[in-house]
């Protein structure tokens, strides 16, 4: 009867049954440069789609309302797979995007509306934390075209404390992807006193140069005072140039900066 940590599954007679399936509690039709991905058919609307609930407690999530959240405290749209599909279609978009919250939590739902969407031509983009197991992906990687990784920061105890997650396991499913040619553009959230340190900044970019490959986009975002880190400033444009810089130094070679209009 008890929960599980994403708040998405619910333990019955020992087996682990699934409270968002067909449930999602946001659907939008968004640019793909929204997720972001840049270079993954820009120009091109994503059919959009979430359930409530996380694997990760982010003390700075933006969309704490529903990724903290359980399904009895949302409005939800019943949209089972082939919905989802008819919807895409009518909307004429080239992709579905699970995103908003973590994708892996509605695998199932993501997984089935994936294999469909496939037979019917049209696109399938995560966005996640990447904290999935190697089987997790590599059952989807079939009908997974794309994905926006969050490569939240480049130390374990930034995941320990601020997330509650782990690093290696986010670097693992990185490597997997490039080995299972997934297309992967990569965002980092720069928190003032957090992950700004020029240091880390360096070992991140180099590790997506040498792991990922030097064309992989790199979005760094700018923090905005939110969820449980409200009493933190935003990060100065200053130190997202900077950490552009760092960037294309490593041999990246494209790095943007998000959430600051008119910049590069």
């Amino acid at each position: 009867g008890d929960r599980s940590v994403c708040r998405g599954r619910v333990n019955h007679d020992g087996k682990l049954v699934s409270l968002v399936y067909g449930n999602p509690c946001a659907v939008n039709i968004d640019p793909i440069e929204k997720k972001p991905l840049y270079h993954y058919k820009p120009g091109t609307p994503a059919f959009s789609i979430a359930t409530t609930g996380c694997s990760f407690r982010c003390l700075n999530c933006q969309n704490w309302q529903i990724s903290q959240s359980s399904p009895r405290d949302t409005r939800n749209y019943d949209l089972m797979p082939d919905k989802v599909i008819a919807q895409a279609l009518k909307y004429n978009c080239a992709s579905i995007a699970y995103t908003y919250t973590e994708p892996t939590v509605f695998f199932e739902f993501a997984y089935e509306t994936a294999k469909l969407a496939h037979i019917k031509g049209i696109c399938n983009v995560f966005v996640t934390n990447g904290y999935m197991t190697s089987e997790a992906l590599e059952m989807i990687e079939p009908y997974l075209d794309a994905a926006n990784v969050d490569l939240k920061a480049f130390t374990n105890d930034y995941y320990k404390k601020v997330c509650g997650a782990g690093l290696k396991h986010v670097q693992a499913t990185l490597k997997l992807m490039k080995s299972l040619d997934i297309f992967i553009e990569v965002t980092t959230l720069v928190v003032p006193g957090l992950n700004d340190d020029p240091s880390e900044l360096s070992d991140l970019a180099a590790f997506i140069v040498q792991d990922l490959g030097p064309e992989t986009p790199w979005h760094i975002s700018r923090f905005h005072p939110t969820y449980k880190l409200s009493d933190r400033p935003a990060t100065p444009l200053k130190t997202l140039l900077r950490a552009r810089e760092i960037g294309l130094q490593a041999g990246l070679k494209y790095v943007y900066t998000g959430n600051v209009p008119g910049e590069a």
